[in-house]
């Protein structure tokens, strides 16, 4: 059985995936939402991300769970985040350590044949990534958790483009904080 490639992005009602100079204070992430991420992330086979969003999960997952005062939800992803296979797409990123490989381009062939491999689905985090997936139609599911604030800038999750993507609904969930799960397949 093919893996599915999922984009799995937590979005303001706005539609951005970052504020002004990468702001994300804005997600509310509570226990619950976060032991829903952490059930969907650690049946998944691997991690794909771009640069900027593996810096940024690279900068405090490693050691989170050695903080003291880290919730148990949070002792638990980092223990996830280690040791999921993950891969960059950078141009520039030099080394990356807590099982990596950098890849430098996408490449629809080589993420194919990825998606041919043994284990679970992959998840896809990073706009700029999601806008290259995209652009060769390599996504196969979208797990979009759409946060109850608008912040009126910053980054959007998509790209303008001519090219409509039909979605099926499969699933949807409220958290008590607000947040709404948005589970689409790409219809094909």
């Amino acid at each position: 059985m093919t893996r599915k490639i999922v984009l799995m992005m937590g979005v303001s009602l706005d539609g951005y995936i970052e504020g002004p100079d990468r702001d994300i204070d804005w997600h509310m992430v509570d226990a619950e939402l976060h032991q829903y991420f952490n059930d969907q992330v650690g049946a998944m086979g691997g991690i794909l991300s771009g640069r900027v969003t593996h810096e940024l999960m690279a900068d405090f997952w490693p050691t989170a769970d050695a903080d003291p005062n880290s919730s148990p939800e949070i002792v638990e992803f980092a223990r996830i985040w280690r040791d999921i296979p993950k891969t960059v797409y950078s141009t520039t990123l030099e080394s990356a350590d807590w099982n990596t490989t950098i890849v430098r381009r996408v490449d629809p062939d080589e993420v194919r044949a990825l998606k041919e491999e043994p284990g679970g689905d992959l998840i896809l985090g990073g706009a700029d990534l999601a806008a290259s997936f995209m652009e060769h139609d390599l996504i196969d599911a979208f797990h979009i958790s759409v946060h109850p604030v608008l912040i009126g800038r910053g980054k959007p999750l998509f790209r303008e483009t001519d090219a409509a993507t039909p979605l099926t609904l499969t699933s949807t969930r409220t958290f008590g904080n607000g947040v709404v799960l948005l589970r689409y397949d790409r219809a094909r």
